[in-house]
Order: structure tokens, then sequence, then C-alpha cells
């Protein structure tokens, strides 16, 4: 919530300094951010051990295997 906040207050101030580049950018850099730490966060999740229920469950195809 801290960086939602402070990530809409940093596009408010670069529009009101009429700087449409600086918030394009940074709403860019954020969505990259927020899809690089869910993709990582993913295969992260899917290598580690299995939580109750999921131990029977088959890993997909698409998430690769990493050597402790």
């Amino acid at each position: 919530m801290m960086n939602i906040a402070f990530s809409y207050l940093l596009t408010q101030a670069a529009v009101a300094a009429e700087s449409s580049s600086y918030s394009l950018a940074l709403t860019t850099v954020l969505i990259v951010g927020f899809v690089a730490a869910a993709i990582i966060g993913s295969i992260a999740w899917y290598n580690s051990k299995r939580p109750v229920g999921w131990e029977d469950k088959e890993r997909p195809d698409f998430v690769p295997d990493v050597d402790k």
C-alpha cells in the first residue's frame, strides 16, 4: 500500500511539473517490476516445498527446474 501511495505522489508531482515523460517512465517501471516480481515469485513458489494439500500436484511445464 505504501508503494502505491508513493508512486501516486510521484506521478502527481510529475503531472504538476508538466513532465509527461517522467510519469510514463514511472508507470512503465512499475508495470515491468510487478510482472518480474510475479514471475520470479511464481518460479520460487513452484520450486519450493509444496504446501499442505499440494504435495501430489504436478508442476507446470513452463516452470524451469532449479537445482538447490
